[in-house]
């Protein structure tokens, strides 16, 4: 019970619900929009890629607005409040993502002529290891989006008001509206819309908080003196919460396994005209994921400044750390109506643009692994019916998940640790399958099981065995400030407790930060899919496709060619620049079922899909045919 009296805090008013149902209305319109616009189009190609006809600008806005949710509007400002500004450095961890996801996974996802980012491990292993990576995929991605519908509708509750259910069932109703009307460019489009909310939303906190502050110099002066500005932490204990190493590296192999492999941005960079388009989205993409990381770490200093002394949530004015920034935007703004509702509207863009992207890419993964598989001859029109259901089943079941988020605890920590539990797994298998040319399918099954097993038993020790305080101390936070209620001198202090008996792993591998749970899975995977592909008889060279291969040893023996062709591993890379559609690689020594599987499909696709396609800028811009025809 709290010994403070709480400020009173003013709940939404008209002009609040006004600007949030704007967004709505907005969102829900550009799916309409290109129902009616593509409502001539029926292929299942054009309502999940796009008709890979899309330009790198749009892409970008809808990658930062995708991987940007509420999560990110909600749970770092809190973070940076109670840790300090160390986040700051995960800038660094997205470059190194953006950086590896361009140069060694676009160009063999895009080349290979995908719908699927699974449809490669059939491709390069076989359908087991494509049917086991999409149920992973599947489970991942219904765990994270009902986590980001349901953690930013309960913060706003609780603050501001705004129905829990409410908000929940909107959210997916709406977006599941506007993916099954009008597909990836309605998603693509309206994250494009969405992003540009978010960002002005965390403008005008980061402009009112400032000036109610005494200005920039005055906000950093206050973060230094309680010390949240100790960005730089070097130590290599890999139970520390954060420190540089656990963000910037443990960081990277969480995002990666985001970016790098993940459906949802892989089939945005697919649907680029040009695999420079692709390249180019993710890159402008990262001034993207810079802009709103700078915001949201600033977010968190502002508003540190103004509860320097009175600290909500240990005066539990509110209930979870996470309610920080909509207590402070109701704090703040409480004498501007319409303004909060312009947060809210940037928190649930957020939420609405990653909602979507789900939704997008697990009918695609679904319709593409498993309903082709099972009706490899359903009709187009068919198709893309199915597609359109399959939107609204996700959609009814990431809503529904939301009910079970509120068991993960903070949103940062809950979504990361998701991501890392199934996302670090996965981006060693397709590691793997990339860069190793020698990994068979027994070593990809295995390694992917072994990196799995390592990976949630690591997550899930830490969530039934917390880590020790003393490995992730919050700052000190001050309710000297606060108004006490009548009576009362201080908070009361609760009664020592016996702590419970904690097992040998307890303080050791359970304790791991949760920025490794990917690193584990993924390093885990790699080591344990080589393992068991040289005891079962590696793969060989000549029986794997060059496209689907990425010659990485080059960067390294650049000055021999001999050197290089000996580190291909018999892979025929010298035929990879030789026209994709005309002269797939064709292997007659060893010809396994694999191999016909690999051409069959890609001249499928060049007969039937995609005319026009232009060789010299590996990119699909010569539409003229299509147009004729």
């Amino acid at each position: 019970m709290s010994n403070f009296v709480a400020p009173e805090i003013k709940k939404f008013a008209p002009w609040d619900y006004v600007v949030f149902a704007a967004l709505f209305l907005v969102s829900a319109s550009i799916g309409v929009f290109f129902a009616i616009k593509e409502r001539k189009k029926k292929s299942s190609k054009e309502f999940l890629v796009g008709g890979r006809q899309m330009t790198c600008g749009p892409i970008a806005f809808s990658l930062t607005s995708s991987f940007m949710s509420a999560v990110t509007v909600l749970g770092t400002p809190s973070e940076v409040y109670r840790y300090g500004a160390s986040f700051i450095l995960f800038f660094l961890s997205y470059t190194l993502v953006i950086i590896f996801t361009s140069e060694l996974f676009v160009p063999v996802f895009y080349r290979s002529g995908i719908t699927s980012t699974y449809e490669y491990l059939e491709l390069r292993f076989n359908k087991v290891v494509r049917f086991a990576a999409t149920l992973i995929y599947i489970l991942q991605t219904i765990l994270y989006t009902g986590i980001v519908v349901y953690a930013p509708s309960l913060a706003l509750n609780q603050v501001t008001g705004f129905d829990l259910w409410g908000s929940v069932v909107a959210t997916g109703v709406v977006c599941t509206f506007y993916c099954t009307l009008g597909g990836l460019k309605a998603v693509v489009w309206t994250d494009a819309f969405q992003m540009i909310v978010m960002v002005a939303g965390f403008a005008t906190v980061l402009i009112r908080g400032t000036i109610l502050n005494g200005g920039p110099t005055n906000i950093w002066q206050r973060a230094s003196e309680g010390s949240r500005l100790n960005i730089f932490d070097f130590d290599v204990d890999p139970l520390r919460r954060h420190t540089f190493w656990t963000i910037v590296f443990g960081g990277a192999f969480t995002w990666l396994g985001i970016y790098g492999v993940n459906q949802s941005t892989i089939q945005r960079c697919i649907s680029c005209k040009s695999e420079k388009h692709a390249k180019l989205a993710l890159y402008l993409n990262l001034l993207g994921l810079w802009i709103v990381l700078v915001c949201a770490v600033f977010s968190g200093l502002v508003m540190y400044s103004h509860y320097k002394d009175c600290d909500p949530w240990t005066a539990a004015f509110i209930s979870a750390p996470d309610q920080l920034i909509p207590y402070f935007v109701m704090d703040i703004f409480s004498s501007m109506p319409g303004v909060p509702g312009l947060f809210v509207a940037c928190a649930f863009s957020g939420t609405l643009s990653t909602v979507a992207a789900s939704i997008n890419a697990l009918a695609t993964v679904t319709f593409e692994d498993i309903v082709k598989k099972i009706f490899p001859d359903i009709s187009e029109k068919m198709s893309t019916w199915v597609s359109k259901g399959l939107c609204v089943l996700f959609g009814a079941l990431c809503t529904a998940m939301a009910a079970a988020a509120s068991l993960l605890g903070g949103v940062v920590q809950a979504s990361l640790t998701i991501h890392g539990m199934c996302g670090g797994p996965m981006l060693g298998l397709f590691t793997m399958g990339i860069v190793f040319p020698c990994i068979n399918w027994k070593g990809a099954i295995g390694g992917l099981l072994a990196g799995i097993t390592l990976a949630f038993w690591a997550a899930i020790g830490s969530f039934v065995y917390p880590a020790p305080s003393a490995k992730a101390i919050p700052l000190a936070l001050s309710t000297a400030g606060c108004t006490l209620a009548n009576g009362t001198d201080a908070l009361a202090t609760p009664a020592p407790t016996a702590a419970p008996a904690r097992p040998l792993l307890a303080d050791t591998w359970y304790s791991l930060s949760y920025l490794y749970f990917s690193a584990v899975g993924c390093l885990g995977c790699t080591a344990s899919g080589l393992l068991i592909s040289f005891a079962t008889g590696p793969t060989k060279g000549e029986d794997v496709p060059p496209i689907l291969i990425k010659p990485v040893c080059n960067l390294f023996c650049f000055w021999s060619e001999k050197l290089k062709t000996l580190c291909w591993c018999g892979v025929q890379h010298g035929s990879e620049d030789v026209e994709f559609q005309n002269n797939m690689p064709k292997v007659t020594a060893r010809k396994t079922e694999r191999d016909d599987t690999f051409q069959n499909k890609v001249e499928k696709e060049n007969q039937s899909q995609y005319p026009g396609y232009n060789p010299e800028e590996k990119s699909y811009t010569n539409m003229s045919t299509e147009s004729r025809l």
